[in-house]
């Protein structure tokens, strides 16, 4: 009986060490592991133009890529059905 106690004692002061390495200490005194929006500058306006900027150059050059229509990688490489041979 004392051999499962003590068992169940490691194994209880093993699971607390587990979860004690996972908590963080974040910058937040009150809640350890709890990162908060505002621990990040914001940002600046020019910042959100470039971004703008980059993503409409982005979308452009997509709509430059031409459309190949339907693209069939294994056309090459499948066998062709019975009822599309005698078509």
């Amino acid at each position: 009986m004392l051999s499962k106690a003590i068992g169940a004692a490691f194994i209880l002061l093993l699971m607390t060490q587990v979860i004690s390495a996972q908590q963080d200490s974040g910058s937040n005194p009150f809640r350890p592991g709890l990162h908060l929006k505002d621990d990040k500058p914001s940002r600046t306006k020019e910042q959100k133009e470039y971004d703008k900027a980059i993503d409409r150059e982005y979308q452009s050059k997509l709509k430059e890529i031409p459309d190949a229509g339907k693209r069939d990688p294994w056309g090459n490489i499948r066998p062709i059905p019975p009822a599309e041979k005698n078509k």
